[in-house]
């Protein structure tokens, strides 16, 4: 450790954000960068504690003191050696990740000013591409196994990457026209440009790992007993992952729902997406804010996204309702450590401009000429249930209505239900646990591909 008291006399320092009068106007990454001193001293921050809670915090283990000490040292290669020892994808990470690491800081626990572990990340993997450390290293021979992955997002690249590096021969199917699932289709560019997943799938393709896109293939066909014989594409592998996350959106079926105007939040953001890398689509397709009232409906990341977006598209204004207490700034009493802080996030596209209101319920939508033009919400409250324990939502019969001309659902995702499947199959990532983070998806397509090579080894 270089600098045991630099956390005393080095502030936190981010790297910030593009101007909103500029990032506006299009859909570039709007995370700014430090320069090399300033990053190096942000890593020096890192007190390398004698129990890092990082390390815990971290689904993947991430080793943040030693690679915030290399990357102090000014050692960038052993960084990224030392990040990528338990990370395949930090470059993802860096700029999606909520950065549990962060929370479980000492530094955050004591003065809320946590190391820049998210960032140091984000520029060591830039570092890493641009000095050519990141080269193709095909595995020196194969073993003779064979694994089909069926969904391209996170957790199935991961699991694709780690069995790839043991040899095995592994074709991943994804009934998308390219690899990246929620990464490519439900994250807008602005925060990750989707140039960052072409050049990692262009380096596993080098080094050997095969892609098939519009693949649409039914997971059913590998159930235990299942009537339908496997598709040909399918036929002689070893083994299966099912990697296909959590397709179904939760809705709101409430009166109404059938008017022209209502969306799902995905139904804008993977358009736009699509939009952006070159595809058109009919006019009566489009999902664009431009000129629109819009009323996003869900107060998590996804609605976040779709503020973004709709203010790119040129809307008249955002209103953002969430049928949860607002929660409070800076610390929680409800969710102390080791709790996730549940505590007020205003992110860049609230910035941007948005009216936020909370405790309210969506009990009908109204609509003219069949077209939305607003929406009637309700307040609520929140008490405990004798009964259950759990919270219960008390409505309080005070009703008005939110006019505008676009609502879109930000509501989640419904968990899977997977069949029973033979031995040979595995489930991985949003696929097995329901909708998570993207950190939590490769460690579970890690936690797969072990559990497949062992499987080889008995």
């Amino acid at each position: 450790m270089g600098n045991p008291k630099a956390f005393l006399t080095i502030p936190r320092k981010e790297a910030g954000y593009r101007p909103i009068s500029d990032r506006l106007h299009d859909f570039s990454e709007v995370e700014q960068t430090l320069n090399s001193k300033d990053r190096m001293e942000q890593a020096s921050r890192c007190m390398d504690c004698g129990v890092p809670f990082c390390h815990w915090a971290c689904p993947l283990g991430n080793k943040c003191p030693e690679w915030n000490d290399a990357l102090y040292h000014g050692n960038w290669e052993l960084a990224y050696r030392l990040l990528t020892s338990t990370n395949p994808f930090p470059e993802f990470t860096g700029r999606v990740c909520p950065a549990l690491c962060e929370k479980s800081c000492v530094l955050y626990l004591t003065d809320h000013a946590p190391t820049t572990n998210r960032e140091n990340e984000a520029a060591i993997m830039e570092r890493a591409w641009l000095e050519s450390y990141i080269q193709p290293e095909p595995p020196a021979h194969r073993i003779g196994r064979r694994v089909a992955i069926i969904g391209a997002g996170p957790a199935g690249l991961s699991a694709a990457w780690y069995l790839n590096k043991a040899g095995v021969d592994v074709t991943v199917f994804d009934k998308a026209e390219a690899a990246g699932g929620l990464l490519r289709y439900g994250i807008p560019n602005f925060k990750l440009n989707k140039k960052v997943i072409d050049r990692r799938i262009a380096l596993m393709e080098a080094e050997g790992i095969h892609f098939v896109y519009k693949a649409d293939i039914d997971v059913a066909s590998l159930a235990a007993g299942a009537d339908k014989p496997l598709p040909d594409s399918l036929q002689g592998f070893d083994a299966y992952v099912v990697a296909t996350g959590t397709p179904q959106a939760r809705d709101l079926d409430i009166p109404g729902r059938d008017l022209h105007g209502i969306y799902l939040a995905l139904d804008m953001l993977s358009q736009q997406n699509r939009i952006l890398a070159g595809m058109q689509f009919p006019k009566e397709e489009l999902v664009n804010a431009k000129g629109k009232r819009v009323l996003v409906i869900g107060g998590g990341d996804t609605g976040s996204d779709c503020i973004g977006t709709a203010h790119r598209q040129g809307c008249k204004g955002v209103v953002q309702i969430e049928i949860m207490p607002q929660p409070p700034e800076g610390d929680n009493p409800s969710t102390p450590w080791p709790a996730w802080p549940v505590v007020m996030k205003t992110t860049t596209s609230h910035e941007e401009g948005c009216e936020r209101r909370w405790l309210l319920n969506s009990t009908q939508f109204l609509g003219k000429n069949g077209k939305v033009v607003g929406v009637e919400v309700e307040e609520v409250s929140w008490q405990p249930d004798e009964a259950t324990g759990r919270m219960k939502m008390i409505p309080s019969g005070k009703k008005e209505v939110i006019d505008c001309d676009m609502v879109l659902l930000a509501l989640g995702f419904l968990r899977p239900q997977q069949p029973q499947f033979g031995p040979n199959v595995y489930v991985a990532g949003d696929a097995a646990a329901g909708a998570s983070l993207v950190v939590r998806a490769i460690e579970s397509g890690r936690a797969v591909a072990r559990k497949i090579i062992g499987s080889f080894n008995k």
